[in-house]
């Protein structure tokens, strides 16, 4: 049997939990192209698991959406950056 979250994630997912995106409305982190992301990157740096959720979204290769407090581009720059 595996550890479940009370939202039943798994443990290595339990950060969502404390996510503030949770929170709000979704569509502010997934804008139109070329939209504004500023409103939800407010709401990542006032978050407690902005590492966390930075981290699983280097480590899945996230392509859309704002993801610890930076956009895909913002990421394909920190990728590029660590190898």
């Amino acid at each position: 049997m595996v550890a479940t979250s009370s939202d039943g994630l798994p443990p290595e997912l339990a950060w969502q939990e404390r996510a503030l995106c949770a929170q709000t409305d979704p569509e502010a982190f997934f804008p139109e192209k070329g939209g504004s992301t500023r409103e939800a990157k407010r709401v990542c740096m006032s978050c407690e698991v902005r590492a966390e959720c930075l981290e699983y979204a280097l480590a899945k290769d996230e392509r859309f959406g704002i993801w610890g407090g930076l956009s895909e581009r913002e990421r394909r720059r920190v990728k590029k950056q660590a190898v």
